[in-house]
């Protein structure tokens, strides 16, 4: 399969890239097949089942809600974060659901949409069943998805099992590994972001991928203007504050010298505001996954401000870099909190910030990948265990401890020589390992760790 740097960063809403863009875009395609079958306007009642970390966290987690707005033809790079609560309760209210935006039927959210929670499909632990009914209630159409994390979603047969549409498409320098990346920087005396685009060439010419990158950038920017700008309490019931616009207010009133930490303060305002915008239900960028969406953007703003000679050349290089690094995790381990736990979100998305951002303060593709190893090694065995089912409690400051510790790794990568003893390869091979041997309830299930140990009020 081939992966271009913008299946890593996509647009969409949150509060979680597989529980919520993942399910909106299977119930979109779902819609979309019948149409394109002719049994749209045959189909009279839908019913959807999930399965797995979706059916036990699929309140918490927007499913339900990305459901239905997927059902009636939305797609969560188009939809309005701010229409989108309203155009769920308006279905729940009136019973009906205008399939594909055009076709009504009957439709009970809360009996339509059945979460299992403690069932599991065995592809994958988000596993979601779409069915059509006509008339007299004969099946028209039956689908397995699987959200796989990052809003990726597999299609699968009833009856032949899970099977990936591949993108075949041949690309310069093809990798799967990182030191086959390496070998590549090396035979062609390339950077690994100019490698990542000349792969990306194959799709797009120079300029539309520098255009769409440097979006995917304003994306970023303008998630945390409004989550610096917006006060309040996070929706869920935890009664969770927000705490970006206050920390705003507080650093762009002090005065005096700053001390040495400063940046850093900086840095955590920017990944709180965008997990606070996620958690909201707002427009965020999957990087590569919405629970950890804070941190490839705070790293960028660290170094759009604090970085000597930062422009949109180097946002191009972070981000192909980080991209680059995306691949390898999700070529050979996940970015499923679900798989393998938060290990696979939180923790890719750190070695990407550290990837990208020692790319821009001019580490070899040596020091890169040590960057990189550096940002996941330490976050192995991370569990994902969500107060409430929320991606709040300690998704959201998790994002910024790791976009410190991101920042960390970036600067001691570019201080060494760019030998180290455990290679980036080894370091997701393990990642992938702990995942498989992490019990259920430590994988997005809220059944365990903090999600059990906090009383919610």
């Amino acid at each position: 399969m081939t992966i271009s740097v913008f299946d890593m960063f996509k647009i969409g809403i949150g509060p979680s890239s597989s529980h919520t863009v993942g399910p909106m875009r299977a119930a979109y395609l779902f819609v979309s097949r019948l149409a394109e079958q002719d049994l749209l306007e045959r189909t009279t009642a839908v019913r959807v089942e999930l399965f797995g970390s979706l059916g036990a966290t699929g309140h918490g987690h927007g499913s339900v809600g990305a459901v239905v707005l997927g059902l009636a033809g939305h797609q969560p790079h188009l939809v309005d974060p701010v229409q989108a609560g309203p155009l769920v309760d308006a279905v729940r209210e009136s019973g009906r659901i205008g399939l594909a935006g055009r076709h009504e039927i009957a439709f009970a959210v809360d009996d339509d949409v059945v979460l299992h929670r403690n069932r599991s499909l065995d592809f994958h632990a988000n596993g979601m069943v779409l069915h059509a009914l006509d008339a007299h209630g004969t099946p028209l159409d039956r689908r397995e998805y699987y959200s796989v994390g990052g809003g990726f979603v597999l299609d699968a047969d009833a009856i032949g099992g899970p099977a990936l549409v591949e993108d075949r498409t041949p690309v310069a320098h093809p990798f799967t590994t990182g030191d086959e990346l390496l070998g590549l920087t090396r035979t062609h005396g390339r950077s690994i972001s100019e490698i990542m685009l000349a792969n990306e060439l194959s799709w797009r010419t120079e300029a539309q991928v520098r255009a769409e990158l440097l979006h995917i950038w304003s994306v970023m920017q303008e998630c945390v203007e409004r989550g610096t700008r917006t006060p309040g309490t996070l929706p869920g019931g935890l009664r969770v504050r927000r705490r970006a616009a206050t920390l705003r207010a507080h650093l762009e009133s002090a005065t005096g010298e700053p001390d040495a930490l400063h940046a850093m303060e900086w840095v955590t305002l920017y990944a709180l505001a965008v997990n606070e915008e996620n958690a909201a239900g707002g427009r965020v960028v999957t990087a590569p996954t919405n629970g950890a969406a804070g941190i490839v953007p705070a790293v960028l703003h660290y170094a759009a401000r604090f970085v000597p000679a930062f422009d949109d050349d180097a946002v191009v290089r972070f981000l192909l870099t980080a991209g680059a690094v995306g691949v390898l995790f999700k070529e050979n381990a996940s970015i499923s909190g679900a798989e393998v736990g938060c290990q696979g979100e939180v923790g890719s998305a750190c070695a990407m910030a550290a990837a990208g951002l020692a790319e821009v303060i001019g580490a070899t593709p040596e020091q890169v990948e040590n960057a990189a190893e550096i940002g996941i090694e330490h976050n192995l065995g991370l569990t994902c265990d969500p107060v409430g089912g929320l991606v709040q409690i300690p998704c959201i400051e998790r994002n910024a401890v790791a976009s410190v510790k991101a920042i960390t790794a970036a600067r001691m990568a570019r201080h060494g020589d760019g030998m180290h003893h455990v290679s980036l390869d080894k370091a997701i091979k393990t990642m992938r390992e702990t995942g498989a041997d992490m019990k259920d309830k430590y994988k997005e299930t809220a059944r365990g760790g903090l999600a059990l140990n906090i009383v919610e009020c």
